[in-house]
């Protein structure tokens, strides 16, 4: 199985920063997708930054400017940097992989716990 393990979230205030870290393990042959997802109490859960191969990156219009997602290929990691954060980011966040176990197989989404970020005016 892949496990995905997240650190660095915690309490910020407003204009604050955090850098939060998600590392891929397990049975891995290839990623070609990893992203950043979040869900406040009460909404659904969104896309916050995703990168692909080729280190494309795409942003939700509410992080961009204030957010850099990047990867570590060599460590299967991928990060988050938070700047300038808002009451409004305040979410658990959920790192996601597209991975490939094997080469005969397809790839499949997995997802770590999730980290609470909890940003304070």
């Amino acid at each position: 199985q892949v496990q995905l393990v997240e650190s660095g979230g915690g309490l910020v205030q407003a204009g604050g920063s955090l850098r939060l870290s998600c590392a891929a393990s397990g049975s891995i042959f290839s990623m070609n997708a990893m992203g950043w997802y979040r869900q406040a109490p009460g909404k659904q859960r969104e896309l916050v930054a995703g990168i692909i191969s080729g280190d494309s990156t795409n942003y939700a219009d509410s992080a961009k400017g204030r957010f850099t997602i990047t990867r570590d290929n060599a460590k299967n990691t991928v990060y988050l940097e938070m700047n300038s954060l808002k009451p409004e980011d305040t979410a658990v966040y959920y790192c996601n992989a597209r991975v490939r176990r094997q080469a005969s197989m397809r790839y499949s989404d997995y997802w770590g716990q999730g980290t609470q970020v909890t940003v304070s005016s």
